[in-house]
């Protein structure tokens, strides 16, 4: 990573409900904040994240709130 600009890195695969589908990815930048990137259908809830991230990093993303997530057109 370059310190003299804002980078981030993938460090996990967020899982959709069906156990297989990569939902989106979270990335750690190099200024210390983790941040979630959707796929291209946006928000959906999250079974899983590969690899597992500790209880830290997953209070920082709110990983709990990311698997409630409603889908667009669920209700």
């Amino acid at each position: 990573m370059n310190e003299d600009k804002d980078e981030g890195t993938a460090i996990a695969k967020l899982i959709g409900m069906d156990q297989w589908s990569v939902v989106g990815w979270v990335y750690r930048w190099n200024t210390g904040p983790l941040a979630v990137m959707w796929g291209i259908n946006g928000p959906q809830r999250v079974a899983r994240c590969l690899p597992d991230l500790n209880d830290t990093e997953k209070r920082e993303i709110d990983f709990e709130r990311l698997m409630r997530i409603q889908s667009r057109g669920s209700g």
